[in-house]
């Protein structure tokens, strides 16, 4: 068997994982019995956040009853974040701001911030949103109503991403591209395996009995991609997650090109375990996911046209499946040009460099840590 052909079966075969996936990836639903008031508290790790947090703050207050607290942690701003904690704690008697604690040696920013919110929490149920994420109406009872549909202590929604400018509409839908052609989500919910946690820190709900006994955000304080990593934790304990398709949670992630390329420079590399897979990965992004465009172009061969239009159909399936632009598609040579690119700058950035630096931190590679202490 030729090479083009074998690139053709791969294709064709990430082709149909992605409309699986596009098909059966879960969705937030309502209940039709009365779920519990003051049930939930909501917790912001908030780190130079002025523009994005007022309307997170709103977005989290329009949800009614279900909503106990909404509790605010300023991570050593160097903007006005606290003041607008402090304005928004005066409007309503539900929102606070956590006392600031220093940052301590072996811990990340976001794990530590998250930490300390869950301490402040009195809800049965905690509720991580990044200061970006904007809520639908009825979006926490939703929320909640999923997870005991499941039987899930630990559930997380995937956003729909906001897309404004145009490096956002060509390069952002590779982040759903990225994950759901490479992981069959039905898995997470047929097996406990770590390998099929998935998650987004934008949303994340988790019952706190459970959250305090496997030590929270703790048991990843070093950890830069902490979402997916504190699911993994959870599983190798035992306990089921589940990330579900979040169509009323909205986050716009990144606005420039600029911004894209730091923040995924911060998270591409870290996101994997061990060196072979982030190999792997580049690979099939290398010749099955662009290589055959690139065939096209020498000659219109059968395996060549069968590759290539099993990366579209994937990303039609996904675009119909999460509401986003279908013209990028267009484009996808580019992007992922631009994301291989990305994957060997990460790489280079924390294996030969002194680490990336992201909101005024420096950030060094070491050994991550996720286990309890």
């Amino acid at each position: 068997m030729s090479l083009e052909w074998l690139l053709a079966g791969a294709a064709a075969w990430f082709g149909i994982v992605a409309i699986v996936n596009a098909l059966t990836f879960p969705r937030m639903r309502g209940s039709k019995k009365p779920l519990p008031t003051n049930s939930v508290s909501v917790l912001i790790p908030a780190r130079d956040e002025e523009e994005t947090l007022p309307g997170c703050i709103e977005s989290v207050l329009a949800q009614g009853n279900t909503v106990a607290e909404v509790l605010i942690y300023d991570d050593e701003s160097s903007d006005r974040t606290r003041e607008i904690a402090i304005e928004w704690s005066v409007k309503d008697s539900r929102v606070r701001l956590v006392p600031t604690n220093t940052l301590p040696a072996g811990w990340y920013g976001k794990p530590h911030a998250c930490m300390q919110l869950a301490q402040h929490a009195t809800g049965e149920w905690l509720l991580f949103l990044d200061a970006d994420t904007r809520l639908a109406p009825g979006a926490v009872e939703q929320l909640l109503a999923t997870a005991q549909r499941y039987c899930v202590p630990f559930l997380s929604a995937w956003p729909r991403l906001e897309m404004i400018s145009l490096s956002e509409k060509l390069l952002m839908p590779m982040l759903n591209f990225y994950v759901f052609t490479l992981l069959p989500t039905p898995l997470q919910q047929w097996s406990l395996a770590p390998r099929y946690a998935l998650a987004h820190g934008a949303c994340i709900l988790c019952e706190r009995s459970v959250y305090t006994m496997l030590y929270g955000h703790g048991s990843v304080r070093s950890e830069l991609f902490e979402d997916t990593a504190l699911a993994r934790y959870w599983r190798s304990r035992g306990i089921r997650t589940l990330c579900c398709d979040g169509s009323g949670v909205r986050v716009r992630m990144y606005r420039t090109f600029g911004q894209i390329w730091q923040g995924f420079t911060k998270n591409f590399y870290p996101g994997f375990r061990h060196a072979s897979l982030f190999v792997l990965v580049l690979a099939i992004h290398a010749l099955v996911f662009t290589l055959p465009f690139g065939l096209l172009l020498g000659a219109f061969s059968l395996p060549a046209i069968i590759a290539a239009g099993s990366v579209v159909v994937a990303r039609l399936a996904l675009a119909f499946r999460f509401g986003q632009p279908v013209w990028p598609i267009l484009f996808h040579p580019f992007a992922e040009l631009v994301l291989l690119a990305l994957g060997v700058y990460s790489w280079w950035r924390w294996n030969f460099t002194s680490g990336v630096e992201w909101k005024g931190r420096s950030y060094r590679h070491v050994q991550p840590v996720s286990t309890a202490q």
